[in-house]
């Protein structure tokens, strides 16, 4: 998969293609079946296969000092797009003067002059351009004047009929479900940080932590969570990903009295030095609130307590399966 941020003397390998337009944030069910749709339009028609996207993500161009909200982050979200199979990821920068385009001038500017589109796929409810004036019965009346395709993909839901929806995940994550999220999003909800030091408590009571910068993630209701975790390679290979048991922490550790709120992970039977390194974290289970103990003895008992439930559920729990799988299984579906 090829990454371009500009539109500007696009390859030729790249133009006439089917492209998939959307935010995206979280490249959940609905956000794959938009771009799967995308991808069998491309193979039938033997044309290249392109997402459009944009960075930073409106909301927060449009409301900078709200809490942070990413389901995933650019890197995460080119990572799950990219295993989707795709030709080639368009990622154009979002501001305050992109935002004034007209949205006549986006489909005439962006996808007929500078994508040279022949199909254009969105989701049901995409809505783009200044004033959000722009949406799916603008493209299909201009992709009939222009000389480009448009679909307008359903929603997809579940089996209560409910959309699936890059906000209702958020809401699921906020009240301590990520096993709802994970329905949602086919996957573990998971954050990738650089691995900080920390005050290293955790290690004097028999449980070392690694604290993981959370960047812009959207954080998770606080509390205790069964995790999965494995460190990134600096070559970023998903392919050779260890995934590792563990428990964490997100809160501020209130026992200690914590200013901070931070995410600490212990892994089970893990004793590497990983400061400074890249680890991702996916949340499988939520075990109970964040709480304030009496002492020191009181929470080394119940992170033992906490530490059994977790290697219990992850034990009944598939472990994610390999980059290669996921693109394999995701293909298949794309075409089917």
């Amino acid at each position: 998969m090829r990454i371009l941020d500009t539109i500007e003397n696009l390859p030729e390998a790249f133009r006439g293609s089917a492209v998939a337009i959307g935010n995206f944030d979280g490249v959940h069910k609905g956000h794959r079946a938009v771009i799967g749709k995308a991808g069998h339009v491309a193979r039938a028609s033997d044309i290249p296969w392109l997402v459009l996207t944009f960075e930073p993500h409106p909301s927060s161009v449009f409301a900078p000092h709200e809490e942070p909200f990413r389901l995933t982050p650019d890197a995460a979200k080119a990572r799950y797009i990219g295993e989707l199979g795709i030709d080639c990821l368009v990622v154009l920068p979002f501001d305050m003067e992109f935002s004034h385009r007209a949205a006549e001038s986006f489909v005439t500017d962006v996808l007929v002059s500078g994508l040279g589109a022949r199909h254009v796929i969105s989701g049901y409810d995409f809505m783009f351009g200044h004033g959000r004036r722009g949406n799916c019965e603008l493209l299909l009346r201009l992709g009939a004047e222009m000389g480009f395709a448009f679909t307008s993909v359903s929603a997809e839901a579940d089996a209560d009929g409910t959309t699936y929806s890059s906000s209702r995940i958020r809401k699921l994550l906020q009240d301590g479900d990520p096993r709802g999220a994970e329905a949602i999003l086919g996957r573990h909800y998971a954050i990738q940080g650089v691995v900080q030091d920390g005050n290293k408590r955790g290690r004097t009571i028999g449980f070392p932590t690694a604290n993981v910068a959370l960047g812009d993630h959207l954080r998770p209701a606080q509390g205790v969570y069964a995790i999965r975790a494995a460190v990134v390679s600096d070559d970023g290979d998903q392919a050779s990903l260890e995934w590792l048991n563990g428990i964490a922490n997100f809160g501020n550790r209130p026992t200690f009295d914590g200013a901070d709120t931070l995410l600490e992970a212990h892994i089970f039977d893990f004793d590497e030095d990983l400061y400074g390194r890249p680890l991702r974290i996916e949340f499988v289970d939520y075990l109970r609130p964040e709480l304030k103990f009496n002492g020191i003895d009181d929470l080394k008992q119940q992170i033992a307590t906490d530490a059994y439930q977790a290697r219990q559920i992850l034990l009944e729990t598939r472990p994610e399966p390999a980059t290669a799988e996921i693109l394999k299984l995701n293909k298949k579906r794309a075409f089917q």
